[in-house]
């Protein structure tokens, strides 16, 4: 039976409601209250987002056995049991797995991996496995028998893990240890005979072996420091992020969230792989989030009223493996929601037929407007390779939807995104102060009014450089200061000369990526002026340009050959388009003469390759976090591997003495003046503020990265102490820094405090059309009435 459209509209309010409802009611849920009815007002007042999500999800059981539509033909149940290239199966048979005497039994059934298992009852049963390699996986069964079982490695407890379960289920992932030191190890596991069954098994071992040089084999702690005369900077590898780093956003004082593909990661939810994550940037633990669909290669932004959305991704792979196999749904149009928290309970939230874009993008690129809503442009309809004319979505979208130009909440076209084929999937963007938007894609540029619906061309960047996927580039909107009168001025750096014409298999992983970067004023003067031409001291193709609280870029990642993506090009290492990583970084500062900014003095070298599907983003405490790089289909342990190791690069003010925050207010509006306390150096003469968006990253997009310089009556202490109370003007306006959070950042002589997270503007949320979300849901079907959206591609 059909629901009325009315009924419908009706839902996907309520759903709305409910999910920003979570943790910030003054909100999403009071924007909504003052639009609807008393009675729905007090519904909404007393609902959370996780009731919703779990009743949602108990009618979607995806995982072990249940086969959604699209899936494989064979409908064969999910199975966590995989063995990355690289790494070793070590079937329940081999020899060198001892077994404790007479008290295992060895069975035989072809749901097993490799038709064979071993299993006991026995209380105190332990196996041994003496091991080399980096990592280790056990896998086995579950079920209503299963009891509890220790797991000791190196002779040490390091885990607990209980069998029993509702429902049989084989091939379970039942415990792993990744990023080892690379050595001879031993794992036990032991039977206890606790729990509410009895029984323990073993299927098979997966060990992973290091598929790096020797100097990369530290996994624990390893500072790289520069022996440079310049100011030293360090770099230290520190932690792990469980899921491939794929994307990565800041969304609070101590915590980043990470997304992926869908793909055997060692970091488990739900009894199944993870493809999203919560990074604690304090201790370096990791959170599992239950992503419902595949987020391979979403855009993402926050929203004025501090949610966080990730929109776009991939349709479910049935060429390589099905949704049987992940149980994760569609993602082209699917927009997730996260509302960061405290208590570490917030999860992502989704509903992909009423909470959707009106159309499939892949390679999406989302900046926020000065209104707090989000702008949502470009990609692909479908997952694959290059762009072209067949797949191409040259359209924008906002979200929440908007009744704008005549298309009520429908894609808008763009003759520039028709223009920019073939290399244009997640163009450049940038948000500007007189409310427009610059975009760039492939060799071009413009200037996007998107509330008349103009586009503005901008000369076209010199030397034919392409600086879009996959001839790959990284930009950045440098500081806005009172002294150049917040003036945008954009840089782009890096990317190939590669014709996106060519077929991929006439294409090289050995062609020479672009040294060139660009800058441009975005003035009448400026953009008559043209583009201004530099060069880093090294060519790359997808780098990443971090913009630091002094001003200053450091320029990281990336490869100096080839373009992005996997399995594509001739010559490819492993699946990798691309080749020669580049080790170390470089810092570009901005108001040095031109010829002169860059440098790598006192810059260390990474022994990481961080190439396609890596990332980079400074964090509140002022250092740069490096993760990521995966230029393949799944898990690879051979050259170039699925990374999971996290750097941590710090700029020479780290080592300095800084500033401390002593108290700074939750919010500050527009014009509004704030008191903050904060402790200065001895000897500070002067004092700057920095309000910082740090951005959502993936393949070299940092969307919504932005430094604003606020004006402040900085009194320096008086003679006796270090502590004063400065005077902050907030933002001028909304497009100087659009409605939503920031961090701000202290300076005392340039030397930045770490950040503090504080919202600008009052915390409300973006404007909300009913009835354009009505029409959007009435004219446009949604990923479940879909079908032939294509595969996963690099």
């Amino acid at each position: 039976m059909r629901l009325p459209k009315v009924l419908l509209v009706l839902l996907f309010l309520l759903q709305v409601c409910v999910v920003h409802a979570r943790l910030e009611p003054r909100h999403w849920a009071s924007a909504l209250r003052r639009r609807l009815s008393p009675h729905l007002s007090d519904y909404f007042r007393n609902r959370r987002i996780h009731a919703i999500q779990s009743a949602y999800r108990s009618t979607q059981p995806a995982w072990n056995g249940v086969t959604p539509p699209g899936s494989v033909p064979d409908g064969k149940p999910f199975l966590p049991y995989y063995v990355p290239v690289g790494s070793v199966a070590v079937d329940d048979t081999w020899r060198s797995i001892v077994y404790s005497p007479h008290s295992w039994h060895n069975v035989s059934n072809p749901k097993y991996a490799q038709g064979t298992l071993h299993s006991t009852t026995t209380d105190g049963a332990y196996m041994t496995y003496l091991f080399s390699g980096t990592g280790i996986q056990w896998f086995g069964t579950v079920g209503p028998t299963h009891g509890i079982a220790d797991v000791f490695l190196d002779g040490k407890h390091v885990g607990t893990v209980d069998g029993f379960a509702g429902q049989t289920a084989v091939q379970q992932r039942r415990w792993a240890s990744a990023q080892l030191a690379l050595a001879q190890h031993t794992l036990r596991i032991v039977n206890t005979g606790r729990g509410q069954g009895k029984t323990m098994d073993v299927d098979a071992l997966v060990v992973r072996h290091a598929a790096v040089k020797k100097t990369e084999e530290a996994v624990g702690v390893n500072f790289i420091q520069s022996t440079g005369t310049a100011a030293t900077w360090k770099l230290e590898q520190r932690g792990t992020t469980g899921v491939s780093a794929m994307q990565l956003s800041v969304i609070s004082d101590t915590e980043a969230i990470i997304f992926d593909k869908v793909e055997h990661n060692p970091l488990t939810v739900n009894s199944h792989p993870a493809w999203g994550a919560v990074y604690n940037l304090d201790t370096d633990e990791v959170r599992p989030l239950n992503v419902l669909s595949n987020s391979f290669c979403a855009g993402g932004t926050f929203l004025s009223n501090g949610t966080l959305i990730n929109v776009g991704g991939n349709p479910v792979v049935t060429d390589k493996t099905g949704a049987a196999d992940f149980g994760d749904v569609n993602g082209l149009q699917a927009i997730r929601f996260f509302d960061p928290c405290l208590d570490n309970k917030c999860d992502i939230f989704e509903d992909p037929d009423r909470l959707r874009m009106a159309s499939a993008r892949w390679y999406v690129t989302v900046t926020r407007l000065e209104d707090g809503s989000a702008l949502i442009m470009g990609g692909s309809k479908k997952g694959g390779w290059m762009n072209n004319v067949t797949v191409n979505n040259p359209t924008f979208e906002f979200f929440p939807p908007k009744n704008i130009n005549g298309y009520n909440a429908l894609p808008i076209p763009s003759p520039f995104l028709n223009d920019t084929l073939n290399a244009n999937l997640f163009p450049i963007a940038f948000t500007l102060p007189d409310s427009t938007v610059f975009i760039a894609a492939n060799r071009d540029a413009m200037i996007y009014n998107w509330k008349t619906n103009e586009e503005t061309r901008l000369p076209q960047f010199p030397n034919g450089v392409r600086v879009t996927y996959p001839m790959t580039g990284t930009a950045v909107l440098l500081p806005m200061t009172v002294a150049n009168r917040f003036t945008p001025t954009v840089m782009i750096c890096g990317g190939s000369t590669v014709d996106d014409t060519m077929p991929g298999y006439e294409m090289s992983s050995q062609t020479p990526a672009s040294d060139q970067c660009v800058r441009m004023t975005l003035t009448r003067a400026g953009m008559a002026a043209g583009w201004e031409v530099d060069h880093m001291p090294a060519p790359r193709v997808m780098p990443d340009a971090v913009l630091l609280p002094d001003g200053k870029v450091a320029i990281v990642n990336g490869g100096r050959t080839g373009i992005a993506g996997y399995g594509n090009v001739k010559g490819q290492i492993g699946q990798s388009n691309a080749d020669n990583p580049v080790f170390q970084p470089v810092l570009y500062d901005p108001d040095m003469p031109l010829g002169q900014r860059f440098s790598s003095d006192g810059m260390p070298t990474s022994q990481i390759p961080r190439l396609y599907h890596s990332v980079a983003t400074l964090v509140p405490s002022g250092e740069i976090m490096i993760a990521g790089s995966n230029p393949n289909l799944d898990v690879s342990e051979v050259a170039y591997q699925t990374e999971y190791r996290v750097e941590w690069l710090s700029p020479p003010y780290m080592s300095m003495p800084r500033p401390v925050i002593s108290t700074l207010p939750a919010t500050v509006d527009y014009g509004e003046e704030i008191l903050v306390q904060v402790e200065l150096p001895p000897g500070t003469s002067n004092v700057t503020i920095s309000l910082m968006d740090l951005g959502f990253v993936t393949h070299a997009v940092h969307m919504n990265s932005r430094l604003v310089e606020l004006e402040c009556t900085c009194n320096l202490p008086t003679a006796g102490g270090n502590t004063t109370t400065l005077s902050i003007r907030g933002p001028s306006s909304i497009y100087i820094y659009p409605p939503g959070y920031g961090w701000l950042y202290v300076l005392a002589d340039g030397i930045p405090s770490a950040g503090k997270r504080i919202m600008v503007g009052d915390g409300s949320a973006p404007p909300d059309d009913p009835a354009a979300t009505a029409n959007l849901l009435a004219q446009t079907s949604g990923p479940s009435q879909k079908s032939d959206q294509g595969g996963q591609g690099g």
